[in-house]
């Protein structure tokens, strides 16, 4: 049976990283569903959170070969853990004056943004779980989709701690700099 998997993927932050991983699962017919790379806290490494379909045993597999991969340092399995994941959308939106109320309030309705108006389109973005990005666009199809264009999901474990556990970072050793007034 076919279920998605959610892997984040600890790399080091190096040339080529992408393309081990990308030719991994070209070499084998693995596809990749999303995937979405950025730096951590640590320069030295980057996030990989890649989504993908198998069997129970492909996915095995693929967990298997990732941990392989001489850049990789760490690769968790999220789809089975709790965790909070959210992608992002941009979608361009046919949207002449006489449906925009329309379309603000079901924009509203899902908590998203109009972040440009033009004389006959809107372009809204819009963050949330991968369904919640996807019942939105099904609902702005009849509009009439311009353009749309998402980052894939990223997620991350929930951070649930043992009650009367309070974990703090150290403190720094220089102060920071003050941020400016937002």
């Amino acid at each position: 049976m076919q279920r998605k998997a959610i892997l984040s993927i600890l790399v080091q932050n190096r040339p080529g990283v992408l393309a081990q991983i990308a030719s991994m699962f070209a070499a084998r017919g693995y596809n990749i569903d999303s995937l979405v790379v950025g730096r951590t806290e640590d320069p030295k490494l980057s996030r990989m959170v890649l989504v993908t379909w198998g069997d129970q045993a492909t996915l095995e597999q693929i967990r298997k070969q990732l941990g392989k991969i001489v850049t990789s340092v760490k690769v968790r399995d999220l789809t089975e853990s709790a965790c909070v994941e959210r992608d992002l959308l941009l979608i361009r939106v046919y949207c002449p004056p006489a449906v925009r109320g329309e379309l603000r309030h079901l924009t509203e309705v899902f908590r998203g943004t109009i972040v440009d108006v033009g004389a006959q389109a809107v372009i809204v973005s819009l963050t949330g779980t991968e369904e919640k990005v996807e019942a939105f666009i099904e609902l702005c199809r009849p509009y009439g989709i311009q353009e749309m264009a998402r980052t894939g999901v990223v997620a991350m474990p929930r951070a649930t701690q043992p009650s009367g556990t309070s974990r703090r970072p150290a403190p720094a050793a220089q102060p920071a700099a003050a941020l400016p007034p937002s």
